[in-house]
């Protein structure tokens, strides 16, 4: 749907965002009175990512989660779609549809198959709820992040269920340090999660007895349910065949400098996930993105000095994993902490009221 003409800026400059996720989200907030603002979005909603997983334990928790773009995007235009192509001023969307910009926001972070309406997304937290609470056995395939945390959410919440966690590779959460990931090992052990290292399973197949599967190395483990906590891909693949195909890397990330311009496009800005910017990808850094580009394309929009863009500075190796409600592992620059103290930082309330409140949101209002 689009948001009314009227209830856009419609002055100024024409800014383009596509991509509704933290970065997009924040940008398209952030500059909603400063030019004439048009987001583009497969879905009607923005989502908390880093919260989701809570949600599958307590749906009623994402209600303050997801929330509808028009509840922040007060002076903007919202368009749901895809976007499919881009040229040196326009836009086109699946539909056809072209939106002219003086500049473009490029924030698509990776490919999500979320539904388009806030209603649906509610439906299925409650329908992943319902197969936890329904199963006896949880298989988990892959050891990251995502994996991790769905692991100790269900440990914590369901300490009955029989949870079998499989990963590739040497060690768990890979993207921060050996000892970190030592830690949350011995505490996922410690709840009685199996962990199964350096073995893949393909739970599309089973051994042919229902609810049975095979490792590659040849063990069993039988579950109720399956869980695939893989990584996504690159949100990136549509502009492969566009004027920013040579803008890419061979992993398919936007070259950008560091100003956050995709490099070679003056007016043509990428943020988030999508970047080739050498850090670890989390919402928190999205949001800094946000803010720099935000304030770039202020100082250009009013016809600045170039010299005077912000530079964004890749920052420090800085994780936090959540271990279920009250525990979480923390990868700081010089220190590793496991247990409560972290967990206070994060896991009680997962920066939901914070983000809320920065998006121009009632911390605690249970509907968006």
């Amino acid at each position: 749907m689009e948001r009314p003409p009227e209830l856009g800026g419609g002055w100024g400059k024409r800014v383009v965002v596509i991509g509704g996720g933290v970065a997009g989200s924040f940008i398209a907030k952030s500059l909603q009175f400063h030019g004439d603002v048009t987001l583009i979005d497969p879905k009607e909603y923005f989502e908390i990512p880093y919260a989701s997983l809570r949600g599958m334990m307590e749906p009623s928790f994402v209600e303050r989660t997801v929330i509808h773009h028009k509840d922040y995007l007060t002076n903007g235009r919202l368009f749901v779609s895809k976007a499919i192509n881009i040229s040196n001023s326009e836009v086109l969307t699946e539909e056809g549809r072209s939106f002219c910009y003086d500049y473009l926001v490029l924030a698509t972070g990776h490919v999500d198959s979320a539904p388009e309406t806030r209603k649906e997304r509610l439906a299925e937290y409650q329908a992943e709820n319902e197969k936890i609470k329904d199963a006896n056995s949880i298989l988990i395939v892959g050891g990251g992040p995502t994996g991790v945390e769905l692991a100790a959410e269900i440990a914590v919440d369901f300490p009955d269920k029989k949870v079998t966690l499989v990963h590739r590779g040497p060690r768990l959460l890979e993207f921060i340090g050996p000892k970190a990931a030592g830690k949350t090992l011995d505490w996922l052990r410690s709840r009685n999660v199996e962990v199964k290292l350096m073995q893949s399973v393909d739970v599309n197949i089973s051994s042919g007895r229902r609810d049975t599967y095979i490792t590659s190395s040849g063990e069993t483990i039988e579950a109720d349910c399956t869980f695939q906590c893989m990584g996504k891909p690159l949100g990136s693949d549509w502009l492969k065949g566009s004027l920013l195909k040579d803008s890419m890397d061979n992993l398919g990330r936007l070259k950008v400098d560091e100003n956050l311009r995709v490099k070679g496009h003056k007016n043509i800005f990428a943020i988030g996930d999508i970047t080739d910017i050498k850090e670890i990808k989390q919402g928190y850094f999205a949001q800094k993105h946000a803010k720099i580009a935000a304030n770039n394309l202020k100082l250009l929009m009013n016809g600045g000095n170039e010299r005077k863009l912000a530079a964004y500075k890749p920052h420090s190796p800085v994780a936090i994993v959540t271990l279920g409600r009250h525990d979480a592992v923390a990868q700081f620059p010089y220190t590793t902490v496991i247990g409560l103290v972290p967990g206070l930082l994060k896991s009680k309330d997962l920066f939901v009221s914070k983000t809320r409140k920065k998006i121009g949101l009632d911390p605690r209002a249970l509907h968006s």
